[in-house]
């Protein structure tokens, strides 16, 4: 599933190579998840100048003409093609903008999902939270932090890998109560938060220029089947917390 770090890095491609272009023509190859149909989604953005990409959470938000809004969540499989000779396989949406340029969403599982003007979303970003912000959420939770970090009606933007990456780096393990962390384990942790992410956008960044790639993991520490041990040695165990695989070292501290 493309996480934060990826879709900040995809939002930046494709306003380099997109922004300033008029939307010729957007085909809808599969509008089960769409929220309107697909002649009025036509009807909105064709012929519009595409003004702005914007990475909102786990969401992509494509800001053309008149206010009007496109925000698509690619999902778990969902992945972002530039058009090329032979047709992308698996298209969902496939923007065209006069000249010829254009991309598709696609997903061989068909749930990656588009939504007409979506309505503004109160839920903070994970790389707009700050120590207060996030000692509120966490105060008097029950819940583990790994389930918490993930849970994207309190946090938005953080998955499976990166809520891993984050924990281990704070030095907190993912089976933590959330309200028990102490504060000055809470500000490491809000302190990971930004230090992990920023420095996964830059290294993808890198690794993808001005290529639509998939999503970069090889440079994670702890998260990953492939992985036994951290490049410090401990041992990596996995387990599963809230149905989704989660990798820790037995160095994180318990609290709760």
């Amino acid at each position: 599933m493309a996480e934060l770090p990826d879709l900040e890095v995809f939002s930046r491609i494709l306003t380099r190579r997109y922004v300033g272009k008029v939307l010729k023509n957007i085909d809808v190859e599969v509008a089960g998840k769409l929220n309107v149909s697909a002649q009025e989604l036509k009807g909105q953005l064709e012929g519009h100048k595409l003004s702005a990409v914007k990475r909102s959470g786990k969401t992509l938000q494509f800001h053309f003409g008149a206010g009007r809004v496109l925000g698509v969540h690619l999902m778990l499989r969902g992945e972002l093609v530039a058009l090329e000779d032979k047709p992308p396989r698996f298209p969902i949406l496939i923007f065209t903008f006069k000249g010829g340029e254009g991309f598709a969403v696609t997903d061989m599982q068909k749930q990656a999902t588009p939504t007409l003007n979506p309505a503004e979303n109160d839920v903070p970003d994970a790389l707009e939270l700050d120590y207060s912000s996030l000692k509120k959420i966490l105060s008097g939770k029950k819940t583990l932090i790994k389930t918490l970090l993930m849970n994207q009606k309190k946090v938005r933007g953080i998955g499976n890998s990166y809520g891993d990456e984050i924990l281990y780096h704070a030095g907190i393990s993912p089976f933590s109560v959330a309200g028990s962390i102490p504060e000055q384990d809470v500000k490491r942790l809000n302190e990971c938060i930004h230090s992990v992410l920023k420095e996964a956008i830059n290294k993808i960044a890198k690794e993808n220029g001005d290529e639509l790639r998939g999503e970069l993991r090889d440079f994670m520490e702890v998260h990953g089947a492939k992985i036994k041990e951290t490049k410090k040695g401990e041992e990596v165990f996995s387990e599963k917390i809230s149905g989704r695989t989660s990798y820790y070292t037995r160095s994180q501290k318990l609290f709760g």
